[in-house]
């Protein structure tokens, strides 16, 4: 089965400059005819995990060291290896990464009620009458 340009774009949400980026960065290699692309489902394979790489915060560079790969002719094992590899270090890199999400919406938590007192004393001053410094 093929795939046009336009056929992947659709079904992956991305746009057409984009699929031509990854063409040229090597992380895809549709045949051409004439002016045309056409992807294989090879290059759909890849497509899809270089998104999902992505998402999860993997460079286009670590991307296209884990997908190459895939074409020795050891049994992927390697290939296994060195993905589990990098999973495991994107996993620690995410954990710090929400550890750290977490500190700042606790520590805006605490700020947003400290603003919420005082803006509440002020409210209540106001409707008393009294003069609001």
């Amino acid at each position: 089965m093929t795939y046009s340009i336009g056929d992947l774009s659709r079904e992956f949400g991305v746009t057409l400059r984009t699929l031509r980026f990854y063409e040229d960065k090597g992380l895809l290699g549709p045949r051409r005819e004439g002016l045309n692309r056409i992807y294989s489902r090879r290059d759909r394979a890849r497509l899809k995990l270089v998104l999902l790489g992505k998402k999860v915060g993997f460079s286009l560079v670590e991307i296209k060291e884990m997908i190459d790969l895939y074409d020795l002719k050891d049994g992927q094992i390697r290939q296994m290896e060195v993905a589990l590899d990098k999973f495991e270090n994107q996993v620690a890199v995410l954990k710090r990464q929400r550890d750290e999400i977490d500190q700042a919406i606790s520590e805006l938590n605490g700020t947003m009620q400290i603003v919420r007192g005082m803006l509440n004393e002020k409210q209540m001053k106001e409707r008393a009458g009294e003069p609001v410094a």
